[in-house]
């Protein structure tokens, strides 16, 4: 399954990629599930970030590995995240985080995740939920990055 948000924000690509740190990741945690920081190493390859979900009694633990980064030809500064140990129903994770310059200036901030479960059903019952979890994102990238 894909999902895309894009969100546009005032600072240029090489400052919002900068921007990219452990304290923006802990702010844009959603209020639920709770989670616990264990682990951040930084947006570039070869940095680890690991998680602990945690619902009640129930947690889960995520790590995902920085698989690649770099600057496109166009500009477009970007790194992506790749879930190595994921929390049940997930299966697969690729996040792109893109930030792409915007031809009024700025940046545009683009959020290109693909996960998968067991089954095509529970993916279309995910999806909402991935949607709710980046929307979360986008008045916290505005407020930083203005």
């Amino acid at each position: 399954m894909h999902l895309t948000l894009r969100t546009r924000v005032a600072q240029p690509p090489a400052q919002v990629m900068a921007g990219f740190t452990r304290e923006l990741f802990l702010q844009l945690a959603p209020p639920f599930p709770q989670m616990r920081l264990h682990r951040f190493d930084g947006s570039r390859r070869g940095d680890q970030v690991e998680i602990e979900l945690v619902a009640g009694p129930i947690s889960q633990r995520w790590t995902s590995l920085i698989t690649d980064d770099g600057v496109m030809p166009g500009g477009t500064h970007y790194f992506i995240d790749e879930g190595q140990k994921l929390p049940g129903p997930l299966r697969f994770w690729r996040h792109r985080h893109l930030m792409q310059p915007s031809p009024e200036g700025g940046t545009i901030i683009i959020d290109a995740v693909e996960f998968r479960t067991a089954s095509r059903v529970l993916d279309a019952l995910l999806y909402p939920v991935m949607w709710a979890q980046f929307a979360w994102r986008q008045p916290i990238y505005r407020r930083l990055f203005r």
